[in-house]
């Protein structure tokens, strides 16, 4: 079976810039090296003409290499701030689509900041905060599927 296209979420719960406290106890019990070689994974599709990879600021940056484009949701109509990466190959970079303002962010007693959606997260634990923080907005979602879904590859429509 050939694939014309493939997008991938890989996990990135060992591989984000937010989990980076933890960053040395993963690199000791294998964790971080398990989720770089499964995001690895991806870049080896050499059979697949298109290719997303898709993944917050984080390691990858420096273990592979650096992202072809950063967007956020407040770029395609959601007005939330994440900054995502995007490792493209045979696939344009997204244009966007709604620019709009993000919300305001979250500012803590330390002076620290989060975005508004981030912080909400922050009473959630274990898998429950993982899936609410690896949300892909959907304004991203349908961009994709505009812009890439109509692209032809070999002759034929992906």
């Amino acid at each position: 079976m050939s694939w014309d296209m493939v997008l991938a979420f890989p996990p990135c719960t060992h591989l984000a810039s937010s989990g980076a406290s933890w960053f040395p106890e993963k690199q000791r019990d294998g964790r971080q090296q398990m989720g770089i070689g499964f995001f690895l994974a991806f870049t080896a599709l050499d059979h697949v003409p298109m290719v997303a990879i898709e993944n917050p600021v984080g390691i990858m940056s420096n273990v592979y290499r650096k992202p072809d484009q950063i967007i956020s949701p407040w770029q395609f109509g959601d007005p939330y701030e994440k900054r995502t990466c995007l490792w493209l190959k045979g696939l344009p970079p997204l244009v966007p689509t709604n620019a709009v303002e993000p919300n305001p962010r979250i500012v803590y007693a330390s002076g620290k900041t989060d975005p508004d959606w981030h912080a909400e997260t922050r009473g959630l634990k274990g898998h429950a905060r993982s899936v609410a923080r690896s949300k892909t907005f959907p304004g991203i979602a349908k961009a994709m599927a505009a812009q890439w879904g109509r692209l032809e590859v070999c002759g034929r429509w992906a």
